[in-house]
This record gives C-alpha cells, sequence and structure tokens, in this order.
C-alpha cells in the first residue's frame, strides 16, 4: 500500500532553536517520493530563524526504497550553505538498511532516535 504525501507541521516549540525535526510517512517509494520534497524544502524555506540542522525522522516509516533514498540526497543537496541534515531510523528497521546499502549512510549521518541526533547536532553525543 502506498501513501501520498500529506502535509506536516515540523515540532517548531519542541525542536531547539535553528533545528526542524520532520517526520516522514509510513512508506516512501515512488507514489510518493517526488511529492515530498517539495514539501521539505517549503518547510526549510519557512523557517526565518537560521536553520543549522534538518531532521528528517524515518523512525515511522516501514517501507521505503530507493527513492527514498534518492529523495534524501536531494534535500541534502538544496539545503542551504551551513544547514546540517541528519537521519533518524530505527535500528535493524528497512530504511535503515537501505540507507546502508545505498551507501547513503557515509555521506548523511543516521541516528537511532531524534535525541540523539539533536545531542550530535549541539556537541553532546559521546
Amino acid at each position: 500500500m502506498t501513501f501520498r504525501p500529506q502535509p506536516w507541521e515540523p515540532c517548531e516549540p519542541c525542536d531547539p532553536p535553528g533545528c526542524a525535526v520532520l517526520a516522514m510517512p509510513s512508506e516512501i517509494d515512488f507514489c510518493n517520493a517526488s511529492g515530498l520534497l517539495p514539501l521539505i524544502t517549503t518547510a526549510v524555506q519557512q523557517r526565518s530563524d537560521g536553520l543549522r540542522l534538518l531532521v528528517l525522522d524515518l523512525s515511522g516509516t516501514r517501507f521505503m526504497d530507493s527513492q527514498g533514498v534518492r529523495l534524501i540526497a536531494a534535500v541534502r543537496c538544496r539545503l542551504p550553505g551551513g544547514t546540517l541534515l541528519r537521519v533518524v531510523a530505527a535500528p535493524k528497521s528497512v530504511p535503515s538498511r537501505v540507507l546502508e546499502l545505498s551507501g547513503l549512510r557515509r555521506d548523511v549521518p543516521v541516528h537511532d532516535n531524534v535525541a540523539e541526533a539533536l545531542r550530535a547536532e549541539s556537541g553532546t553525543a559521546a
């Protein structure tokens, strides 16, 4: 079953200043990946506080194919200079495995949970 892209609201009051966490849909594939890119870029452009870190939260994503990899790579290329990208994917999940097999983990840090991704940005990760 494929899910169409749904608009979501970043959890701005909960996110540290300069950071945005965007929850991704339960499936990312050919049918919805191209629709997600404009949603993500719009969310980034709407931030007026000088976005330093974007976290794409795949912890609720059960299925992702190569289109998800392309989506993350495209987001990375479109981020303003100085903005870091982190991905959250549950260990041993399909998205985590796809990111590993594709080699994207070498270019984009992947964390087990959102708190870990945010700590890494602030330099307090172990």
